[in-house]
């Protein structure tokens, strides 16, 4: 039975210029706000902290220093 990565949270793996998918799925939840955020559209993580975040907003202040 194939099975459908919509509505399914990706695992990722994320690098400094790209990610890679470690379990499929249609979107990321954002750390941060826990929204989620479509693999199309991500576009801000964190690769030392292995995050996604849903804007690039959201990742200045998830990452600024406390």
């Amino acid at each position: 039975m194939l099975m459908s990565n919509t509505d399914r949270p990706a695992r990722l793996h994320y690098m400094a210029n790209g990610f890679r998918v470690l379990a499929p799925g249609d979107h990321v939840v954002c750390a941060a706000t826990g929204a989620r955020v479509p693999l199309n559209d991500l576009r801000y993580w964190s690769v030392a902290r292995q995050e996604a975040y849903a804007t690039a907003q959201v990742a200045s202040e998830a990452l600024a220093p406390k």
